[in-house]
């Protein structure tokens, strides 16, 4: 079992990685056509597509009464979407930002971060507050939609503007790769979650654990790929929005899904530990897309200090697994 799990992470990771090449191609090529904002394609269309493994998580493990993993996972990919993965992507090109993120996107992301902390400072997550979630979402999504609708839209080369050597797919092959693509990302991480989570049960690690650690980062590497792929083709709105669609949505959809189905008792270490972090996280990064002389861009320094956080909370969480390995030999 050991073995086929460990050639399930792989083999994951290497069709993730060529999947989302092309899946990043293929979202600009079709916002370009329809000339809509790639800011928009990155929060609605990408982030709904990186966050669907997650939701797929949370429904299976909560139908199979392991809520723990679905919550670990939501939370656990938040943090790691900033502190890895923007933190990463930072390092390999500075991320610019533009006004508009500042007003409407990232205080949308506050917020929910901010309903989420409260709703959990009980340690609990009842049916109501996952129905909260869930009409949080649909009111959000309305919103998106709306204001793509009333745009009056984009020119195409201020869509390209970021990378001149772009190259314009058909409409047809780019709906085809962008559907190719994301069933790839989605079965990719699949078969990735499901090794990491076989090897990581093998040494007895809780659900809330595994969530936090080996699924949240499984899952999250879509966005990696996807946000590493973006930077580097000049799509900055869409790395960006990628990750801000996909907090959203971890928050309010994968949450919310996991408590319709199965009501959640937690500990208190996730709000302390794991809540506190991921507030924190998102309120620096508001601070960084903001900066001290206005300069509007996630640079290089920016990135190793995230880098550096996650680094530290991933320490820490190593720590709890060992204790509680060492636990389970005492009860044992």
């Amino acid at each position: 079992m050991i073995i086929e799990s460990s050639f399930a992470l792989i083999f994951g990771l290497l069709i993730l990685i060529w999947s989302a090449d092309r899946f990043i191609d293929s979202t600009a090529s079709v916002a370009r056509h329809f000339r809509i904002s790639p800011l928009l394609i990155g929060m609605v269309i990408v982030g709904f597509g990186t966050s669907a493994p997650e939701m797929v998580v949370a429904t299976f493990s909560s139908i199979q009464g392991n809520p723990g993993i679905a919550i670990g996972n939501a939370y656990g990919s938040n943090i790691a979407n900033i502190a890895l993965i923007l933190g990463l992507t930072a390092l390999i090109c500075p991320i610019s930002v533009k006004t508009h993120i500042l007003f409407k996107e990232l205080p949308a992301l506050l917020f929910v971060t901010a309903l989420a902390a409260f709703q959990l400072y009980d340690n609990e997550l009842t049916r109501f507050d996952s129905i909260i979630l869930l009409g949080l979402l649909i009111v959000l999504l309305f919103l998106a939609f709306r204001q793509a609708k009333n745009a009056k839209g984009i020119n195409s080369t201020d869509l390209s503007c970021n990378n001149p050597q772009t190259v314009q797919i058909p409409l047809k092959k780019s709906i085809l790769w962008l559907l190719c693509g994301l069933i790839l990302l989605i079965v990719s991480s699949r078969i990735l979650v499901w090794g990491a989570v076989n090897i990581a049960r093998f040494f007895g690690v809780s659900d809330l654990i595994i969530g936090l650690t080996i699924v949240a980062i499984g899952t999250s590497l879509p966005e990696l790929a996807s946000s590493i792929a973006a930077v580097r083709k000049g799509e900055h709105d869409v790395a960006l929005g990628n990750i801000l669609g996909s907090n959203l949505f971890n928050t309010l959809a994968v949450v919310g899904i996991a408590g319709i189905i199965h009501p959640v008792t937690v500990g208190p270490e996730l709000f302390f530990r794991d809540i506190l972090t991921m507030s924190m996280l998102t309120v620096s990064l508001f601070i960084m897309c903001i900066g001290f002389r206005g300069t509007g861009k996630i640079n290089r320094v920016y990135g190793a200090l995230l880098l550096v956080c996650y680094i530290s909370y991933t320490a820490y969480l190593g720590l709890c697994i060992i204790s509680e390995g060492n636990i389970n030999q005492i009860n044992y």
